[in-house]
């Protein structure tokens, strides 16, 4: 080999770490945004992990061992900037499930293709520095991006349109102030097709990407979307089967459990995930729950999310995707989903308790640092109509209520944006 072949070959596997070392630290990046797209402070480890991914990446690209200088500075920051700037893009669909600046929710609505815009730079950085490491670096990195537009792109054509109901267009009327055009401009509401009148959603599917209805409900105080009602309940009923079948007492929480008690069985208008409770209690453990849960839920296409340290499960209506594929889905904007929250029996105060890890409305917190309700308002539990069906809910369901919410009966919206929330109340919307 000559020396030309051998220096070629060096610098084209010094180009795969590097491409390599990104692409390790982007797979760890994107699995770490689902503790904030959960609402849960990312672990120690995995921030750890991500970290140490990318200073790997960075310095790779940044040594130069041959040369009179260790560290090639010019590599170092733009590598850095570049992985910086651009490991923010793709978090902001995550940290806007919380309420979040204006600058994320710019990046969030634009997550689709918002990697794209660092091509331009990207080309730039790599012709004017002769760092073929960087370059391959840039490379892999634009690469992805362009791969994750194609597939959302290609995914979202498979849409479908669903008709919009009364109650869900009045809502969509006010708060648009009767300009529903520039209301869905405003906002980038691609969902909402507006042609000669008519007014419909061009909704999610299994195979789409789901609409964005959290910030749809909890930012502009819209209704949810149908389709996404209709998978709510598909899910909830799925994973309500499941539960059964693996001998799990279970009941509707929260916001799930106010619907079903208040409006008569059906979902809040504004609701945007189901909430199930489970009592580990006897051969029923953590793992066998989590086990069971994922092995079904793998076998019949819904996404298991697990968080053991906060006895937390979701379970969400997407089909889980392939490796390396399987953790991207927390670049996307919206979720639709059952959060399961697991009690054990405990002893606070002198009184039996069901307790749980993680707070919920304003249930009490118990002596040993977790927060419950009195063992005999949840058990044995009953049933109760919800979405069509028969649901397992507490025995007392409105004392559980009142525990939660107080004066459970007075509608009260919980939107992040209190402004869409003033004008519901003073129209009087439902």
């Amino acid at each position: 080999m000559t020396s030309f072949d051998a220096s070629s070959v060096t610098v084209t596997f010094a180009g795969l770490v590097a491409a390599g070392l990104y692409a390790a630290a982007y797979l760890s990046f994107v699995r770490l945004m689902r503790f904030p797209r959960n609402w849960l402070p990312p672990s120690l480890r995995d921030v750890l992990t991500t970290g140490l991914l990318a200073v790997l990446a960075v310095a790779w690209v940044s040594l130069s061992p041959n040369s009179s200088d260790l560290i090639r500075l010019t590599s170092l920051a733009i590598s850095t900037g570049f992985i910086v700037v651009l490991f923010f893009i793709v978090a902001a669909p995550a940290m806007a499930f919380r309420p979040a600046n204006g600058l994320v929710e710019f990046l969030a609505r634009h997550a689709e293709y918002a990697g794209l815009w660092l091509l331009g730079p990207a080309l730039i950085a790599g012709w004017l520095v002769p760092n073929s490491k960087l370059q391959a670096m840039l490379a892999a990195a634009m690469a992805i991006e362009l791969s994750w537009f194609l597939r959302q792109h290609w995914a979202r054509r498979r849409r479908q349109f669903h008709p919009l109901n009364l109650p869900d267009r009045s809502v969509l009327e006010i708060q648009a102030k009767g300009d529903l055009k520039a209301f869905r401009g405003r906002h980038g509401i691609r969902e909402l097709v507006l042609s000669e009148g008519a007014i419909s959603w061009r909704g999610c599917g299994k195979n789409t990407p789901p609409c964005p209805f959290n910030f749809y409900v909890n930012r502009l105080g819209l209704n949810t979307a149908p389709c996404c009602r209709e998978h709510m309940r598909d899910i909830s009923h799925y994973v309500a089967a499941c539960l059964s079948d693996m001998g799990a007492v279970h009941w509707l929480e929260g916001g799930s459990l106010l619907g079903a008690v208040r409006e008569n069985g059906a979902l809040l208008d504004w609701e945007d995930d189901i909430d199930i409770s489970v009592l580990l209690d006897g051969d029923l453990t953590w793992d066998r729950l989590a086990s069971g849960l994922v092995e079904r839920c793998a076998r019949d296409g819904y996404y298991v999310d697990l968080f053991e340290q906060k006895s937390l499960a979701a379970i969400s209506f997407d089909a889980p995707k392939a490796w390396p594929f399987q953790w991207e889905r927390n670049r996307l904007r919206g979720e639709i989903r059952v959060d399961i929250a697991v009690y054990r029996r405990a002893t606070s105060h002198g009184e039996a308790v069901l307790e749980r890890q993680s707070y919920k409305g304003a249930m009490p917190a118990t002596e040993q640092g977790g927060y419950g309700v009195p063992q005999e308002i949840v058990l044995p539990t009953s049933t109760i109509s919800f979405e069509g069906e028969k649901f397992s809910c507490p025995n007392k369901p409105s004392e559980y209520l009142r525990i939660l919410y107080g004066d459970f009966e007075e509608v009260e919206y919980t939107y992040l944006d209190p402004a869409a929330a003033e004008i519901r109340q003073q129209t009087g919307l439902p």
